[in-house]
C-alpha cells in the first residue's frame, strides 16, 4: 500500500453530517464533503492485510478493488481511481451514498473497531469524477444487430443496459413511472440521494445507445409476449415491490398505510411530479402536526421516519419486534461478516423514539380513523410476554417489514404459467445467479425481482452478470466481466 503505516499513524474519520435542526428544514443530502487531503489520508489508512475481504463475497457484491483504488488516491491519481473503481461499479455514486457498507465490516482494521472509511472514500472518487467531467458516454464502435429488452429502470435494469449497449446491443428499457430509476428515485429520500445523479446516468446510457420508454407498465399499455417476440432477449429487472402483509387487526383504518406509497409521494414532490401518477394511491398521506408510529426496523422504516420529521411530525416512535442488539459485537464470532449490532442511523438520530422487543397487536381507531397502536413486549423468542400491553397515541402509521415479491398482476401473470415462480415465503421470478435464465426460453431475471429484497449493490452486481449471460448467449462469446 501507499503508507505502510498509514493504519497506525492517522485515525479514522468519515463525513460528517449538518446538525439535526437544519437538514430537517429540507430534502436534500445534508453529509458534508471531505477535502481531497483528507480523503487522501483515509486511503493511506488501507493496510496491506494479505486477504482483503472488504471486495470479496464476504464484503462487496461487486467486486470493488478497494486496495487499488485507496493506494491510487494515496499517490494522487484520482482519475486512475475513477477508472478502476468504475470497472467493477457502474454507478459508485449511488453506492457511496446509500449502501451500508459490507465492506467496511469485512475490514480487518474493523477488528479493532477503526476499519477504513471505505464508503466515504468512494463517495469521493464518484463525486470527483462528476468535477472532472469524466462521466462520459462509451460509445460502442460496432453494433451487434441484436436487440434486447429491459423490464424495469432499477439500479439492476440501468447496469445491465449500460453494460449491452457498450458492446453494441440495442438496448430498449420499459419502465412504468414517468423517469428512470425504479425505488432508487421513488422509493429512496432525497435527503439519502438526490436524484440528479439519476439523471446524469441516464443522459451518458442515452448517448451510449440506450432508449428509454417512460409510462410503459409491461402487461398493461404494452403486452409481455408483444415484447418477447419483438427482441432477441427480454431481461426482467422488475424489483420486488408487493408489501409484505402484516396482518395486523385495523390495517384498514384510514391513517395506517404501507411504507412506499409514502416514501413515493415525498419523491414525487421533490421531483414536481404528481403524487397519483403510475397507480399509487391519490389520497395525500402528510405526517405534519402528528403523532407518527413507524412499524418494523429496516431501512425503509428509518426513510420513513427521516421524511415525517422533514413534513413536520411532533413524535415520531418506531416499534421493532427483535431485541435490543449489543452496543459491540463479538468480533472473533462474526467477522468479516456483517454483524448484528446497535446501529443507529441519520434518521433516527433526528429524534425518534425506538421500541425494541414491541409486537403490534392490532391498529386502534375511533369513528374509522387511526387513534393508536396497541402493543405488546415480546421475549427473546418474540413470544408475547403476558400483562405487558401498552397502546401508543398514533394518528398515522407506516407498514415497513419488507416485500415480498415482484408485482404479479402485470407481465409475470401473462408469462404464466410458463414463468416460473420460486417461493421462499416470497414469490420471486426462478432463475439462478450463474446465467439468470428463466424457464422462459430467451428471458432473464436479475435483481430484487429474482433474489428478492436486498441492496442496491447487489442490483448492480446482479445486473451486470445477467447483461454478460445475454451477452455470451446471443454472441457466443463475450467481453464483459463477471
Amino acid at each position: 500500500m501507499g503508507k505502510v503505516t498509514g493504519f497506525l499513524e492517522i485515525d479514522r474519520q468519515v463525513q460528517k453530517y449538518r446538525p439535526a435542526s437544519d437538514r430537517v428544514r429540507h430534502f436534500g443530502e445534508f453529509t458534508i464533503p471531505m477535502s481531497d487531503d483528507e480523503v487522501t489520508k483515509q486511503a493511506a489508512r488501507c493496510m496491506d492485510c494479505g486477504i482483503p475481504y472488504c471486495h470479496g463475497d464476504t464484503g462487496c457484491p461487486v467486486h470493488n478493488q478497494i486496495p487499488d483504488w485507496n493506494d491510487l488516491i494515496y499517490s494522487g491519481e484520482w482519475e486512475a481511481a475513477v477508472a478502476d473503481l468504475h470497472s467493477t461499479n457502474n454507478f459508485p455514486e449511488f453506492t457511496g451514498r446509500i449502501c451500508p457498507a459490507p465492506c467496511e465490516e469485512a475490514c480487518t482494521l474493523n477488528l479493532e473497531d477503526e476499519p477504513v472509511a471505505i464508503k466515504t472514500v468512494e463517495q469521493a472518487i464518484a463525486d470527483k469524477a462528476y468535477s472532472m467531467g469524466l462521466i462520459k458516454p462509451q460509445i460502442p464502435e460496432t453494433k451487434t444487430g441484436k436487440k434486447i429488452a429491459i423490464i424495469g429502470s432499477g439500479p439492476a435494469g440501468m447496469a445491465a443496459a449500460q453494460q449491452l449497449a457498450r458492446v453494441g446491443h440495442e438496448v430498449h428499457v420499459y419502465e412504468r413511472e414517468s423517469r428512470a430509476g425504479g425505488l432508487l428515485r421513488y422509493g429512496i429520500p432525497d435527503f439519502k440521494m438526490e436524484k440528479h445523479y439519476i439523471d446524469v446516468r441516464v443522459e451518458q446510457m442515452e448517448a451510449e445507445g440506450v432508449t428509454f420508454h417512460y409510462n410503459q407498465n409491461v402487461g398493461v399499455e404494452v403486452s409481455a409476449d408483444e415484447i418477447k417476440k419483438s427482441h432477441d432477449a427480454v431481461l426482467i429487472t422488475a424489483g420486488s415491490e408487493t408489501p409484505r402483509a402484516a396482518g395486523i387487526p385495523g390495517a384498514d383504518l384510514a391513517g395506517v398505510h404501507d411504507a412506499m406509497p409514502f416514501l413515493v409521494q415525498q419523491n414525487r414532490r421533490v421531483g414536481g411530479e404528481p403524487i397519483d401518477s403510475a397507480g399509487w394511491p391519490s389520497e395525500e398521506i402528510w405526517a405534519a402536526g402528528k403523532n407518527i408510529v413507524v412499524v418494523g426496523g429496516g431501512d425503509t422504516a428509518s426513510d420513513c421516519i427521516g421524511t415525517s420529521f422533514r413534513q413536520g411530525a411532533v413524535n415520531v416512535t418506531q416499534l421493532d419486534i427483535r431485541p435490543e442488539p449489543p452496543e459491540r459485537e463479538d468480533k472473533m464470532m462474526v467477522w468479516p461478516y456483517w454483524a448484528t449490532k446497535m446501529r443507529t442511523s441519520s434518521s433516527q438520530a433526528e429524534g425518534a423514539k425506538r421500541e425494541f422487543q414491541a409486537a403490534t397487536l392490532e391498529f386502534v381507531g375511533k369513528a374509522g380513523k387511526l387513534v393508536g397502536v396497541q402493543c405488546i413486549r415480546v421475549d427473546e423468542k418474540r413470544q408475547p410476554i403476558p400483562g405487558s400491553e401498552f397502546i401508543m397515541k398514533a394518528d398515522l402509521a407506516f407498514i415497513a417489514i419488507g416485500f415480498g415479491s415482484p408485482l404479479t398482476d402485470t407481465f409475470i401473470k401473462q408469462l404464466s404459467p410458463e414463468l416460473k415462480t420460486s417461493s421462499r415465503g416470497d414469490v420471486s421470478i426462478h432463475a439462478d445467479d450463474k446465467d439468470y435464465k428463466t424457464s422462459v426460453d430467451g428471458l432473464y431475471a436479475a435483481g430484487d425481482c429474482r433474489r428478492g429484497q436486498s441492496l442496491v449493490v447487489w442490483a448492480i452486481r446482479e445486473g451486470r452478470q445477467a447483461a454478460r449471460s445475454i451477452d455470451l448467449d446471443l454472441m457466443g462469446a463475450t467481453d464483459l466481466p463477471l
